[in-house]
C-alpha cells in the first residue's frame, strides 16, 4: 500500500500545441499499456468506492482499474460493459474531475486516480486488438422500445433494454447515428472513428437504427405507439440555435455554434472541396461564450486557418464553465481570452458581412440565480474588434417539434419535457424521456445516466403490462 501511495499520477501525452492547432487530429495520444497499470496501482481499492457514487452510470470503477493493474485489459473492457456501452467516448468527453475523480480518496492528499485515462485506455485496446466482446443478452421478450434520437441518452437506453431481452428500434433525424457526439464534438476531441465503432458495437448487440427519420414529422409519438410499439424513449436533445438578439446578428459571417460545428463536424466543411460542405475560414474569429461549445468553436476556428481568435465572455475565467482541460488547452493553442467583456453589436459593410463587434467591459456584481457573479456593464468602457467572423456559443434551446405534435406531452416555460427524475416517465403513459430535452444542455454522461434510469423503468413498465394481461 505505501509503494502505491507513492506513485506520481502518470501525465497523458499530447500533441504539442503549435502543430495540433493547424490539424483536426486527436490532442491526447493516450496510455500505453505500461503507463495504464502504473496509473491503476495508485488505486487503493477503498471498501466503499466514493468514485462510483460519482459516476451516473454506476461503473465498477475499482473492479475495472484492479483488472488493469493485472494486465487483463480486455476483462476489465467487459467490466465497464456491464453499465456502460460508451467507454470509449465517456474516457474522452466525460468530466471527470467534477465527477468520479473528484470524490477518489486520493486526491484528498495529492491528486485523483485518473479514471478517465484508463476508461479510454481499455476502451481503445479492446477495439484495436479487434477483442470487442458481445455481452450476452436475455431471451426475446417480443416487446419493441422506439427510441427518438441517437444521442448519448438514447443510445444508452437502447444498449440496456436490448440486452433485456427487447426489441429496440433507434429513429435518428440526420444521416449519422450518434447526435450531439457526431455534430457537437470536433474531431480532435472525439473522432468520428471511434462514435462510429461504439454505435456499431450496439448494432452488434441487436439494435436497429433508422437514419434520416424525423420524428414529429414522418411519424408522431402517437404513430410508434399505434405500430406496436410498447413504449417510445425521447433523447431528441437540446440543439435549437440560441442568439444574444443584438444588432447585426443577421450578417453574413456570424454563425450559430449548431451551425458551425455541425458544418465542420458532421458535415466534413474542414475537409471542403472533397466534401461539398462550403464554410467561411475566417482570419480574424470572434467566438462568444465560455463553455465547452465556446471552446470547441474557437479551437476548431484555429484549425480552419484563423490568424486571430477571440474568446468573447462576459464573466472572469473562474466562472467559466467549460472543462479546465478545455480551457487549458484553448489557451495554449493560441485562441486570446477577452473576459469580463460582452458583445453589444455586430458591424457590417456594404454588401452585408460582419467587419465588427462592439464590445463592453464588465465587472462582477453580486451573485445571480446561478449562483455566479452576475456581470455588470462599465458605463463609457465601448471598444471593437475587427472581426472577418463571428460564432454565438451561448447554449441552445430545445426544438419544439416533437412536443408540438405529441398531444398530452407536459413541457415546462423552455419547451423542454417534463420527466421524473429517477424514472424518465412523461405525462404521456408508455412515453419516457431524458438528457439534454429534459435538463437542457448538459454532459454527455449526465444525459447516460438518465437513460440508464429511463430503461430500467421502461422495462419494469413493460413488465407491469405483461402482468395485467394474464
Amino acid at each position: 500500500m505505501k509503494e502505491r501511495m507513492q506513485i506520481p499520477r502518470q501525465p497523458m501525452p499530447e500533441q504539442e500545441a503549435g502543430r495540433r492547432a493547424r490539424n483536426f487530429e486527436e490532442v491526447p495520444l493516450g496510455y500505453t499499456p505500461k503507463t495504464a497499470e502504473m496509473e491503476a496501482l495508485r488505486c487503493i481499492q477503498c471498501k466503499k468506492p466514493a468514485c462510483v457514487e460519482g459516476c451516473p452510470v454506476e461503473v465498477d470503477i475499482p473492479g475495472f482499474i484492479s483488472l488493469v493493474a493485472e494486465g487483463r485489459y480486455i476483462e476489465a473492457a467487459l467490466k465497464i460493459k456491464e453499465t456502460n456501452g460508451l467507454p470509449a467516448v465517456c474516457g474522452r468527453v466525460c468530466p471527470q474531475e467534477v465527477q468520479c475523480e473528484q470524490r477518489c480518496v486520493r486526491g484528498k492528499k495529492g491528486e485523483p486516480v485518473a479514471i478517465g485515462r484508463l476508461e479510454r485506455f481499455v476502451a481503445d485496446y479492446e477495439r484495436a486488438a479487434g477483442e470487442v466482446a458481445i455481452p450476452e443478452t436475455a431471451p426475446k421478450t417480443g416487446r419493441r422500445v422506439a427510441v427518438v434520437g441517437s444521442g448519448p441518452a438514447g443510445l444508452t437506453v437502447a444498449g440496456d433494454l436490448v440486452k433485456l431481452g427487447h426489441d429496440v428500434t433507434i429513429f435518428e433525424a440526420l444521416h449519422e447515428p450518434g447526435g450531439v457526439l457526431v455534430y457537437g464534438i470536433p474531431e480532435f476531441r472525439l473522432p468520428k472513428a471511434i462514435v462510429k465503432a461504439e454505435v456499431d458495437y450496439l448494432k452488434r448487440l441487436g439494435v436497429k437504427i433508422e437514419t434520416s427519420c424525423v420524428i414529429g414529422k414522418l411519424d408522431t409519438v402517437d404513430d410508434l405507439l399505434a405500430e406496436g410499439f410498447d413504449a417510445v424513449f425521447l433523447g431528441t436533445g437540446a440543439g435549437l440555435p440560441t442568439f444574444m438578439n443584438i444588432p447585426g446578428e443577421n450578417l453574413n459571417g456570424v454563425y450559430s455554434a449548431n451551425e458551425y460545428l455541425t458544418r465542420s463536424n458532421l458535415m466534413k466543411a474542414y475537409r471542403f472541396p472533397e466534401y461539398d460542405t462550403p464554410i467561411v475560414r475566417g482570419r480574424r474569429v470572434a467566438v462568444v461564450g465560455g463553455g465547452n461549445v465556446a471552446m470547441d468553436s474557437a479551437r476548431t476556428a484555429m484549425r480552419l486557418g484563423a490568424e486571430h481568435v477571440y474568446l468573447i465572455y462576459r464573466r472572469s475565467r473562474t466562472e467559466m464553465p467549460a472543462r479546465t482541460e478545455e480551457i487549458h488547452h484553448a489557451e495554449e493553442e493560441g485562441i486570446a481570452f477577452h473576459l469580463l467583456t460582452n458583445p453589444v453589436r455586430y458591424i457590417g459593410n456594404d454588401k452585408g458581412w460582419v467587419v465588427g463587434v462592439e464590445c463592453l467591459k464588465m465587472e462582477l456584481g453580486e451573485p445571480d440565480e446561478s449562483g455566479r457573479r452576475k456581470p455588470v456593464p462599465m458605463n463609457g468602457s465601448e471598444f471593437v474588434i475587427d472581426i472577418d467572423t463571428a460564432v454565438v456559443a451561448i447554449g441552445a434551446g430545445s426544438n419544439p417539434l416533437v412536443q408540438s405534435t405529441t398531444p398530452g406531452l407536459k413541457t415546462n416555460k423552455g419547451n423542454y419535457i417534463i420527466a421524473d427524475e429517477e424514472t424518465g416517465q412523461t405525462s404521456r403513459e408508455g412515453v419516457f424521456a431524458g438528457g439534454d430535452i429534459v435538463t437542457g444542455s448538459a454532459t454527455v454522461i449526465l444525459a447516460m445516466g438518465a437513460g440508464r434510469k429511463a430503461a430500467r423503468a421502461i422495462h419494469a413498465y413493460i413488465q407491469s403490462r405483461e402482468e395485467k394481461t394474464r
